[in-house]
């Protein structure tokens, strides 16, 4: 068994799935760990690219794109090492940050999951963890919160519990991730990662944020070649989580809001066919026809 399997998920990942396996390697250099990559069959030659540059990583190739959640789980059922690192193929990690995040979950047996701190460069901060999330909790942090926190993240010197961690950069061991199931493969992509760490607290063991680790991580390569799908399959993912985790009076709130949204950028928003035909998914997802509710 390895110590340490890293898992990439790439989708027309481009140069940054190079820059992120070199990174990884750099990493793993001397150490026993294993590299899988599963490709959601990208079109960009970034998979051709990556099984030539780095032939010691193992790629598993799609057929078709299966999404996130699934593609994960691909890769764990081929995993070999005692602990299970999933690793987005934008990010590069900093010196030394992956072995402190094996560090930090190997010395507390209380820790289910562990991510570092997300950069976007030199002391600029992501949102990488939070608390739970509901209706209120969530317009809050978007509207207020996310940037007070990217602030104040470059103050934090010491871990501290969180309730979810982001899955661009998530370490936890293969007995955990096999006693909680998985990722759940009804998420197409967004809030899988939410909800993994959600399972694994409710097995009794913290998820941990581990300021002292650092990855850089771009964000959004995927979705900005798409981004009405992609804003459509967070909605779905969206509803979905709050429907798995969120009391009724919570989903009837994002409910009504999307409803609204979707209505206003009718109004005020773009109106060319991509933008349409958005409003028109989002509202059926909704249980409503685009027009519902106008006189």
């Amino acid at each position: 068994m390895a110590e340490l399997s890293v898992v990439i998920v790439n989708y027309n990942g481009g140069r940054r799935l190079a820059d992120c396996l070199a990174s990884v390697e750099r990493e793993a250099a001397g150490k026993d760990w294993e590299i899988l990559v599963v490709d959601n069959a990208s079109r960009d030659g970034s998979p051709e690219a990556a099984a030539e540059r780095f032939p010691a990583a193992r790629l598993i190739r799609n057929s078709e794109n299966v999404g996130f959640a699934k593609a994960n789980n691909q890769a764990f059922r081929a995993c070999r090492g005692e602990f299970v690192l999933f690793l987005n193929p934008d990010t590069v990690a900093f010196p030394g940050s992956l072995a402190l995040l094996l560090k930090e979950l190997r010395r507390d047996e209380g820790a289910g999951a562990v991510g570092p701190a997300l950069m976007l460069g030199e002391n600029v901060f992501q949102v990488s963890f939070g608390g739970k999330v509901t209706f209120f909790r969530e317009l809050v942090r978007k509207s207020v919160l996310n940037a007070w926190r990217q602030h104040r993240f470059r103050g934090l010197k010491r871990r501290r519990p969180a309730a979810w961690v982001s899955g661009a950069c998530l370490l936890t061991s293969h007995e955990i991730l096999d006693h909680a199931g998985g990722f759940d493969e009804k998420f197409f992509l967004y809030f899988e990662d939410i909800d993994l760490c959600y399972r694994i607290r409710a097995l009794g063991l913290s998820v941990l944020f581990v300021p002292q680790a650092r990855v850089f991580h771009a964000g959004g390569t995927s979705a900005s070649a798409a981004p009405f799908p992609s804003r459509l399959e967070y909605r779905q993912s969206q509803v979905y989580f709050y429907k798995k985790h969120n009391p009724a009076s919570s989903l009837r709130l994002l409910k009504s809001y999307l409803r609204l949204s979707a209505r206003m950028g009718g109004l005020f928003g773009p109106r060319d066919a991509k933008a349409k035909a958005f409003r028109r998914h989002l509202l059926a997802l909704l249980g409503e026809k685009e027009g519902a509710g106008r006189r």
